[in-house]
């Protein structure tokens, strides 16, 4: 996973969340089930000495221990606005003698995109717990050549020295007290030179220092290992080692000189060898060419070993493992296969010959000799597909490791998930084995919307890199991502108020219009023909009615479209702009009271330089709240004049409103926020006058300012929060979080009756300001006002509804009553719901 990578988690760097001011309310967290990870899985350790103890490391989304039943579970969900960075997770290290003892190495980029010096971790309780030593340094988890490795690495003799290879030219360091504090060991003078390319800041920084291997054949417990291996990510002498327990060092004579890189450097202790991948890339992404090579420690002899030949092979090799109950078995995967598909192969006389994952058996065919199971997340498999041929074994595969315990277990990497199987022996006895998702507890994606629809699936979700997903049971990985058309990324959602079955997204593609339609709440799609190839992704607005779309458009600003007609430009709003619509008024967007062809700025918000987010009563036209960098803003005049919340909010990121309490009668704001000058996660039942903080030491959610929120109307307490890396949570009150399944159909939807806001309440710690945002409706225009009226519904339930909660619709079969001072109002002939 590379996603999100700059400016957006900037603000959020520098905040604490250590002071007690506002309140707080115990919540009950849980991932969302997208399943298989999602995401790049750069690392995959093993301990050498329990059995059963392995870790995985995330460029984004923490790190993970591995749970016997194969799942997995996360280490670093405590990150939170003050230590975002923390989720960058560049190399992983497990104690072979105190194994309670794991050091990670953290921190997102070395280039401006991340202030923050990097840090080690270390935890003396596989990671349950953790303390932190800051480095003089930043450290790049989410730079280029994260999944080379591993970088850190405890002594197996004398366990108090541990060794970190920096990125950046800050060369090898050293520890002697379990990670506390850090020393650079000077006598080692190869800091590595190499990096991608000179075109930016991300691509133009040395990546340092590639992996540290101890040779366990020399030395003795409780002395330091004599002879330690060293490999920088150079593309001249690149393998070094020390006879002296580190004292001095020396390049490794002979060493072939092909102008690749060292991805990985592994010890098979029983063949006194040293096997090396190498590549003519740094990774995750390059490779064409590269050498599989062995080193004799003892005769120091160097011999090529690679599956392929130099004149054969157009990817170079990445992940490599040894298995340390069977001398001379080793696997070796290609770092990008990229056609027809990842490609890794199996010796067991070292190296001398090897059997492939698949073969040709003259093109097109293929022989696969491995079965496919991705029964916990069967989206990897993409069933619209027509390509010739599609991946099922992987790309970026630079993790691959095999259980020292268990010779049939292991397990690799992928951009997208872990893969492996308990069946590893049958490679060799009859050539098959089974390829398995086993992921499960991994949530590495970034959400970048999520979006609840009256009378549709409990979520929908935009997430980069691998689509989004209407979520029909929050606790199982969705069937599918988003299909017709398909999006490697969807940036955005939003609904038609008054007809909430139709649903618009937005992301990227190159085959395809990138803009969509659905007409049953987000089932099923259809491009947007308004659109065309070159009518950029980006946020979007769908009007109340369905009948025009306001875009954000990555290639042309901003633009709007009627009725399928081809989207035209607005040169009356500012690029880059907060959008809504108005989910009541459907000639209303914010700010424009024409349907979009005119936008004009009719306030400011305060001091504020930028609108974070613009958020819509769900069911009162010309009701909004806006979040900005000085705070929090509601309007109840379609943006004519804004009153700020002044009870110590003093910044604002993503929000959601969501179904109001049972007394409140107004919904849940649910958001981050800074209160008090503690930017967490906050929910407001009264508006703004009173806040709670709703996320924890064990949730912190990653940076604020990076991450999206959305809530449920129909269901209070109901939150969902979207990060930057460790997936999609969902939560409510402590004790009130049961699984949630809804199995949305195809429907079709009418147009709804408006009903107008009534103002709002008003508090001695709300102060009304007649200035507000930007882009505003030319003139103040209320919506029209309607009269509410029931439905009927075939429903024979007996009981009350929530407020906010549905009580009618065809094929309901809920509780039709709803409480004291609340009316079932019509919506659609599909939803009702009880509105004041």
């Amino acid at each position: 996973m590379h996603f999100l990578s700059s400016a957006a988690v900037l603000a959020a760097g520098f905040l604490s969340a250590s002071v007690d001011a506002a309140a707080s309310q115990a919540f009950t967290w849980k991932n969302v089930r997208i399943g298989g990870g999602g995401g790049f899985i750069p690392g995959i350790v093993f301990n050498p000495t329990l059995k059963g103890l392995a870790y995985a490391r995330a460029d984004i989304g923490g790190a993970y221990r591995l749970n016997s039943d194969d799942s997995w579970t996360p280490l670093l969900d405590s990150v939170n606005s003050s230590n975002w960075h923390n989720w960058g997770v560049d190399a992983l290290a497990t104690d072979p003698v105190d194994t309670g003892r794991l050091y990670l190495a953290v921190g997102m980029y070395t280039n401006e995109w991340d202030p923050n010096v990097g840090s080690i971790l270390r935890s003396t309780d596989q990671g349950n717990t953790w303390a932190e030593t800051k480095l003089p340094f930043k450290v790049g988890g989410n730079m280029p050549g994260r999944g080379i490795g591993e970088r850190l690495a405890v002594d197996p003799h004398s366990n108090n020295i541990v060794y970190f290879g920096a990125r950046s030219g800050h060369g090898l360091w050293k520890s002697t007290d379990y990670g506390v504090t850090w020393n650079n060991v000077t006598a080692f003078k190869w800091t590595g030179t190499y990096f991608q390319n000179a075109s930016s800041s991300y691509t133009s920084d040395p990546v340092g220092i590639a992996w540290i291997t101890f040779d366990t054949t020399t030395g003795s417990s409780g002395s330091a290992t004599p002879r330690i291996f060293v490999g920088v990510v150079d593309a001249g002498q690149s393998v070094f080692k020390s006879e002296d327990g580190g004292v001095t060092w020396a390049w490794v004579a002979g060493e072939p000189q092909y102008g690749f890189v060292p991805h990985r450097g592994v010890l098979a202790p029983a063949d006194n060898t040293l096997y090396v991948t190498y590549a003519n890339g740094e990774g995750p992404y390059d490779g064409t060419n590269g050498t599989v090579h062995k080193y004799n420690i003892t005769s120091g002899v160097w011999t090529d070993i690679s599956p392929t030949s130099l004149a054969s092979t157009y990817y170079g090799y990445g992940g490599l493992s040894v298995d340390l109950q069977k001398p001379g078995t080793l696997m070796v995967a290609a770092l990008n296969c990229w056609w027809p598909d990842e490609i890794m192969w199996r010796s067991t006389d070292h190296g001398t010959t090897w059997s492939p994952i698949w073969a040709w058996d003259g093109y097109p065919t293929l022989d696969f000799y491995y079965s496919y199971d991705i029964s916990l997340a069967p989206w990897l498999q993409d069933n619209t597909s027509t390509a010739q041929f599609i991946s099922r074994v992987g790309w970026m595969v630079e993790a691959l490791s095999i259980d020292p315990f268990d010779s049939n277990h292991w397990l690799y990497g992928t951009g997208a998930t872990i893969y492996g199987s308990h069946d590893l022996l049958n490679w060799d006895s009859e050539h098959n084995v089974t390829i398995k998702s086993l992921a499960q507890g991994i949530e590495e994606t970034a959400a970048l919307s999520l979006l609840v629809v009256p009378g549709g699936a409990p979520l929908l979700s935009a997430v980069g890199d691998i689509g989004g997903f209407l979520h029909s049971n929050l606790d199982t990985a969705p069937a599918q991502a988003f299909h017709t058309p398909t999006y490697g990324t969807t940036h955005d959602l939003d609904y038609a108020g008054n007809v909430p079955a139709n649903v618009v997204r937005t992301g990227e593609s190159s085959t395809a219009i990138q803009i969509a339609t659905s007409s049953d709440h987000g089932v099923t799609w259809n491009p947007y023909y308004g659109g065309s190839l070159s009518t950029g992704p980006g946020k979007v607005a769908y009007s109340a009615d369905a009948d025009t779309i306001l875009l954000m458009s990555s290639t042309a600003g901003p633009v709007i479209s009627k009725y399928t007609a081809t989207f035209s430009a607005i040169p009356t709003l500012p690029s880059g702009a907060a959008i809504a619509s108005d989910k009541r008024n459907g000639t209303v967007f914010y700010l424009s009271t024409d349907t979009g062809v005119t936008f004009t700025k009719t306030a400011t918000l305060g001091s504020s330089t930028v609108v974070n987010q613009i958020r819509v009563h769900p069911t009162l036209a010309g009701d909004i709240w806006a979040s900005t960098d000085v705070g929090l803003f509601h309007s109840t005049n379609y943006g004519s004049t804004f009153t700020q919340i002044s009870s110590g909010v003093s910044a604002g990121y993503s929000f959601a409103l969501g179904a109001a309490s049972t007394t409140s009668g107004y919904p849940v704001i649910y958001g981050f926020f800074t209160v008090d000058t503690v930017t967490a996660l906050f929910k407001t039942e009264d508006q703004g006058l009173n806040w709670a903080m709703i996320s924890d030491a064990a949730h912190g959610f990653g940076a604020s300012s990076a991450n999206v929120v959305g809530a449920d109307m129909a269901t209070y307490g109901r939150v969902f929060v979207g990060t930057n890396g460790r997936g999609i949570f969902y939560g409510a009150p402590s004790g009130s979080l049961p699984p949630v399944t809804v199995t949305a159909t195809s429907t079709k939807t009418s147009s709804s009756s408006v009903a107008t806001s009534s103002g709002t309440s008003t508090s001695s710690k709300v102060s009304t300001t007649s200035s507000s945002v930007v882009g505003t409706s030319s003139s103040s225009t209320k919506a029209t006002s309607t009269t509410a009226t029931s439905t009927t519904s075939a429903s024979t339930a007996t009981g009350t509804s929530t407020a906010y909660g549905q009580c009618g619709g065809t094929g309901y079969t809920g509780p039709t009553i709803c409480p004291a001072g609340w009316t079932c109002t019509y919506s659609n002939a599909y939803y009702s719901q009880c509105l004041q």
